[in-house]
């Protein structure tokens, strides 16, 4: 734990920690004061994000990239589903489904760009596994047909739509939820010798906490992440209003991106360290697991915790800036090689989103 509690210190980023309690603490003693709430909330989530990049980091040093990413993505999606949850519960189902969409398109498009420029900026090309890389692009393309089709069965006539789509809806997350368990037991248990990171001669030597002490870190960081969350979440809203942006530009871009602080951490530094497999696999692999298990589970989870049981049945921009993202994710990592300017036409794709809905937000059904 002195190794931990050394990296703190030495770690000018994580010196905002301090931010956590003042959160945590702010929402009860400033309850009405939800622009500084919100500001605080980001500053705490910051450090929060680089901690968590170093215990995840710690963990899959000794785990191997694919387990790392699948833990990193796991924990980095715990914001995310916070956020969700609480948004349910209070029937705000606008921000679930902005949330989620803007997820997938800020880990395709964001996070797998800025991993790309970030690494290709150090290193003249980089090398990563291309078949892990094209099945995860498979599965999110599989997952946004999912999305797709209740959103066209609603055009149909003559059908009880709202009835009819709440059905389908459940069916095809308890459907996805299957596909995402059996592609857990196809990638570490049955066909795992496919997932091998790309051999790398960078940063192989580098120190890491042990393996418990990752694993401390880790467990004690996502509570905190926990508690910063519903501050965050409890502010944003009237937050966004005060500082002139809209709900779908809250839900698709602010939300998603400090939602996937964490992970963006993790994948920017390791692309930073040659280690691109594990920036891929985090980037492709949490959208993956965010549209084949949160989203889904925030379906099921609607007949229980929300006022309404709430569909899979999102806006048309949604739906394509979903399928643009995961065609571009396919494109760019069908090669195995990266360099800095594929991360530009990635970021750039994702800018091009994030102005339209700051000047033009979609209708929402």
């Amino acid at each position: 734990m002195s190794n931990a509690i050394a990296t703190i210190i030495r770690t000018p980023i994580l010196w905002l920690l301090i931010f956590v309690p003042i959160a945590i603490a702010g929402e009860h003693l400033w309850p009405d004061a939800h622009t500084l709430l919100f500001l605080l909330s980001v500053a705490a989530i910051v450090p929060l994000a680089a901690l968590l990049s170093q215990a995840t980091e710690a963990v899959a040093a000794r785990t191997g990239d694919t387990v790392g990413a699948l833990l990193n993505a796991t924990l980095g999606n715990l914001t995310e589903l916070v956020i969700a949850l609480m948004a349910l519960a209070a029937g705000q189902y606008l921000l679930v489904k902005a949330s989620l969409a803007g997820a997938i398109v800020t880990n395709t498009l964001f996070m797998l760009g800025g991993s790309f420029l970030l690494g290709g900026l150090k290193f003249h090309l980089q090398e990563f596994n291309r078949v892990n890389a094209r099945f995860l692009a498979s599965l999110l393309f599989m997952a946004t047909i999912a999305v797709l089709v209740p959103s066209l069965i609603e055009a149909a006539d003559g059908l009880p739509q709202a009835a009819f789509t709440q059905q389908l809806s459940a069916g095809l997350s308890i459907v996805l939820i299957i596909v995402y368990g059996l592609w857990m037991l196809f990638s570490l248990k049955t066909h795992s010798e496919l997932f091998v990171s790309a051999a790398s001669e960078h940063g192989g030597d580098e120190a890491h906490w042990p393996l418990s002490v990752g694993i401390i870190v880790l467990l004690v960081v996502t509570v905190l992440v926990a508690l910063v969350s519903e501050v965050f979440v409890g502010s944003v809203q009237v937050a966004a209003e005060e500082l002139g942006m809209t709900p779908a530009f809250v839900g698709f871009v602010v939300v998603a991106l400090v939602g996937a602080a964490a992970e963006m951490a993790t994948a920017f530094s390791a692309a930073r360290k040659d280690r691109l497999d594990l920036s891929v696999g985090i980037a492709l692999g949490s959208a993956v697991q965010i549209a084949l298990f949160v989203a889904p589970l925030l379906v099921l989870l609607s007949y229980v915790l929300g006022p309404q049981p709430m569909d899979l049945q999102f806006w048309p921009g949604a739906i394509v800036m979903m399928l643009v993202a995961t065609m571009a994710a396919t494109l760019l990592s069908n090669g195995g090689r990266s360099a800095w300017y594929m991360g530009v036409l990635a970021l750039t794709v994702y800018v091009i989103f994030a102005m339209t809905l700051f000047l033009l937000p979609p209708q929402v059904p």
